[in-house]
């Protein structure tokens, strides 16, 4: 079973720039969006074969995230049932027989560490949501998750450790997490693999100089470890200033 995970940053963008075709060529089962910044009836994206789930942010143009997947969901969830992080589209749950596939946009701390509180906040609340999924069956979790974790994850750690993504109680935050009973299934493949990186500012050239972060993943249960295959980045696919990453599970 492959999935594979895109922050888009405007799916009406991308799909200008090839989107059905990437979409097409990578033959996910699950192919999870975040920042696809859309409401209801703005696109009309005919994806055969495939179930369409998506979750609007209600400010117009932000955030939201979709899921398209080959198989019809048992139960769809969108948010995580609490009304403060619930306005922004920013989750969506599919529960299968045997396990649950989530999407997630998690915010960004912002410029100055500005919403850093309500972060910290989010992630204590989402993580709970998550935990209490993965004690009824295991949980496949995909998205932006606006952390990258260890020094490795980003081109010039020295210089980043007081921005957004890469402050110590957000990295702590991705360590409590994956305490819980959670694999970095890239990083359990490629422990110490530098380079590898999943975002890149549109300034300064910093994709083609690669100086970028990892900061997009696929989270997996740690009852699913003899099921992981393989995790890989698409590095090499444009469109966005972030790029697919993939897993493959039996």
């Amino acid at each position: 079973m492959k999935l594979i995970s895109w922050n888009v940053n405007g799916l009406r963008a991308v799909v200008k720039k090839g989107f059905v075709d990437i979409f097409n060529e990578l033959d996910a089962d699950f192919f999870c969006l975040q920042e696809t910044k859309l409401q209801e009836g703005q696109i009309d994206l005919e994806l055969p074969g495939y179930y369409q789930y998506w979750n609007y942010a209600i400010k117009k143009g932000y955030s939201g995230t979709a899921i398209f997947a080959k198989e019809e969901a048992l139960s769809v969830k969108y948010g995580i049932g609490i009304e403060q992080h619930d306005q922004e589209g920013r989750v969506i749950t599919l529960e299968y027989p045997e396990y649950y596939v989530v999407t997630c946009y998690t915010p960004n701390a912002q410029n100055e560490l500005k919403r850093l509180d309500y972060r910290l906040q989010w992630e204590t609340d989402f993580q709970a949501f998550i935990k209490d999924l993965d004690n009824h069956k295991p949980v496949i979790l995909c998205g932006d998750l606006n952390v990258a974790h260890q020094n490795i994850d980003l081109k010039n750690w020295k210089t980043n450790q007081k921005n957004p993504g890469f402050s110590p109680c957000e990295r702590q935050k991705m360590t409590d997490f994956l305490d819980l009973g959670f694999i970095d299934t890239f990083r359990y493949f490629n422990p110490e693999l530098e380079g590898a990186y999943s975002w890149w500012s549109y300034r300064f050239n910093a994709r083609t100089n690669n100086a970028g972060w990892r900061i997009d993943y696929f989270l997996a249960s740690k009852k699913l470890e003899n099921c992981l295959v393989s995790a890989n980045i698409h590095a090499d696919i444009i469109g966005s200033d972030h790029c697919p990453v993939e897993l493959i599970i039996e």
